[in-house]
């Protein structure tokens, strides 16, 4: 099993967080893992994006031309890296900033109101933590146990954000697993 993921957006909106997370939880699972972040100069409000695989066996590389699923957060990611999703793979859109419609017959594109949702449970910072738990939700590439002990390590120092953190990725979580 190997499965390649693009996460994209703005500097500030937690895209390299969001794929540390993914990174941490194939650790936990024991599987193999590279995380590529990439980001511009600017560093918050400039682009930032970075690329994960996860396998079962050893990664040849760390570059995905063609990933199984991309999570955009912002309109200029989904220009620019919804082209690399591969046939039968996962676009998913924070269309909270990307309202229009976006189409593609051969992939599964799940939009979600990410930053909305976010604010529900008390920091629109929660937006990555939504996509994650659509993330998660769809591709089943990893069990709710595990990144919710991925969530208590990463936040132990922040233990009152947690609950807030946790209802995030379930609102995300139940939403992948209806698509």
């Amino acid at each position: 099993m190997e499965n390649k993921v693009i996460i994209a957006g703005f500097g500030g909106q937690g895209v390299l967080s969001l794929g540390q997370l993914i990174a941490y939880a194939s650790i936990e699972e024991q599987k193999e893992v590279t995380w590529l972040p990439s980001y511009g100069p600017e560093m918050r409000g400039g682009t930032s994006n970075c690329s994960i695989v996860i396998s079962d066996k050893i990664i040849a590389s760390p570059i995905v031309d063609r990933a199984d699923c991309v999570i955009v957060m912002n309109r200029p990611s989904l220009e620019k890296f919804s082209p690399k999703v591969k046939d039968g793979g996962i676009l998913i859109i924070n269309s909270s900033l990307i309202p229009d419609s976006y189409e593609r017959s051969d992939i599964c594109v799940i939009k979600i109101k990410a930053n909305d949702f976010a604010e529900e449970t008390g920091s629109i910072k929660n937006a990555n933590l939504v996509m994650l738990g659509a993330f998660v939700g769809k591709s089943g590439v990893f069990s709710v146990e595990t990144i919710s002990k991925v969530i208590d390590e990463k936040f132990s120092g922040k233990p009152k954000l947690i609950p807030g953190i946790k209802e995030a990725f379930k609102i995300g979580y139940e939403i992948g697993q209806k698509y």
